[in-house]
């Protein structure tokens, strides 16, 4: 299943498909199965009055469901019936949240008023000015979007059910707990793959923002170098007049200096410690239990593949702030609901009824509650 809200995802055979497959597969991990199970089979065996059992889906084959199971309620917070994620009741992230803006923006008016004086060629102002406008945007998107709360209507995934008889219940939450989802105590909510609450967020970091995340770390990473580059061109290499910074500016240069030199070390601790969960599939806080509990070398967790956290829509969409489209989102989330398991059955008793028309590749579309 796609679930994307609009956008219809295809397949195309064509002599390069198996160049294609293979690049996907050794970059990114995402592999192109021959074949794949649905959770279960409605053409035939329902209307026979037997038991539902699992099928084989086609190359090619898919549907996307555009139905939005989220509250038309403007209103901000955390809760489930909450129309805009929001975190609003931790104040300490709130002010860290917002030194974030204001330590960017401040950079942002520095390298301009050195471009006015003429310190360094506008391009490289411009520059400058476009990748904290990145960071920022990456930032409002990581700390406004849903990092993959878990609803109170979640139940297992048809896998799930049968590897498992039995599933973790959150005590707080009092809902299906899915696999490496982690209750947290500042948002209320249990989140689908969570790896930590970042307080400079002021949200958690989980399933569904951890592309914002990462992109906020690479650009702010390259702002801080990019400006230590510059201010250390100028310091070293500056010979004449025509380079040297402007004395009225020069001490909000030195104490952007700073700025950058522990920004640049922080998110470069904090882009290996996310390179290093995606290559384990273990994060932050499953990695400090597993070291407390003294388990790391028992873990069996796979690598997390990128498209499962910057989407299949294509390798354009990745540097931008976009919400990911998956290919199975409740693979993705670790949990599925009984509202998309009815829609799923409804729409295998059209397919097998001939009411679906045939997309490319022989994958059916589906397009809010009415067959296309």
């Amino acid at each position: 299943m796609v679930n994307n809200g609009k956008k219809e995802i295809g397949t195309s055979s064509s002599s390069g498909r198996p160049m294609l497959r293979s690049c996907l597969d050794s970059c990114c991990g995402c592999r192109i199965d021959s074949s794949e199970y649905l959770e279960y089979d409605y053409t035939n065996s329902l209307r026979q009055g037997g038991k539902p059992h699992p099928r084989i889906r086609s190359p090619g084959e898919h549907y996307i469901d555009t139905h939005n199971d989220e509250t038309w309620s403007f209103s901000f917070g955390t809760g489930e019936e909450k129309g805009i994620w929001m975190n609003s009741g931790d104040q300490a992230g709130s002010i860290m949240a917002t030194l974030v803006w204001l330590l960017m923006t401040y950079s942002a008016v520095t390298v301009t008023l050195l471009t006015i004086t003429e310190g360094i060629p506008p391009v490289l102002g411009m520059i400058y000015t476009l990748l904290c406008a990145m960071s920022l945007s990456c930032h409002a998107k990581t700390s406004l979007t849903d990092p993959g709360s878990v609803p109170r209507a979640a139940v297992p995934q048809e896998e799930q059910r049968r590897e498992n008889p039995s599933h973790s219940m959150c005590g707080q939450c009092q809902t299906f707990k899915p696999p490496m989802s982690h209750h947290c105590r500042i948002c209320n909510r249990c989140v689908s793959r969570m790896d930590h609450h970042c307080p400079w967020m002021n949200n958690c970091v989980g399933a569904a923002n951890l592309k914002h995340f990462i992109l906020f770390l690479i650009y702010t990473w390259t702002c801080a170098a990019y400006s230590l580059v510059l201010f250390g061109w100028n310091y070293f290499f500056c010979a004449d007049e025509d380079c040297t910074f402007h004395v009225l500016v020069i001490h909000l240069v030195r104490a952007m200096t700073f700025l950058c030199i522990g920004a640049f070390l922080f998110t470069s601790s904090m882009l290996m410690n996310v390179t290093y969960g995606l290559m384990t599939g273990i994060g932050t806080i499953d990695r400090l239990k597993k070291k407390a509990t003294n388990t790391m070398s028992q873990s069996d967790e796979e690598p997390i593949a990128l498209k499962d956290v910057f989407g299949i829509a294509g390798f354009h969409t990745w540097p931008f702030p976009i919400d990911p489209v998956f290919d199975d989102y409740d693979r993705v989330m670790g949990y599925s609901t009984p509202q998309r398991l009815v829609r799923e059955q409804t729409f295998m008793e059209l397919a097998a009824g001939n009411g679906v028309q045939q997309g490319v590749g022989g994958g059916a579309k589906w397009n809010d509650s009415h067959p296309v």
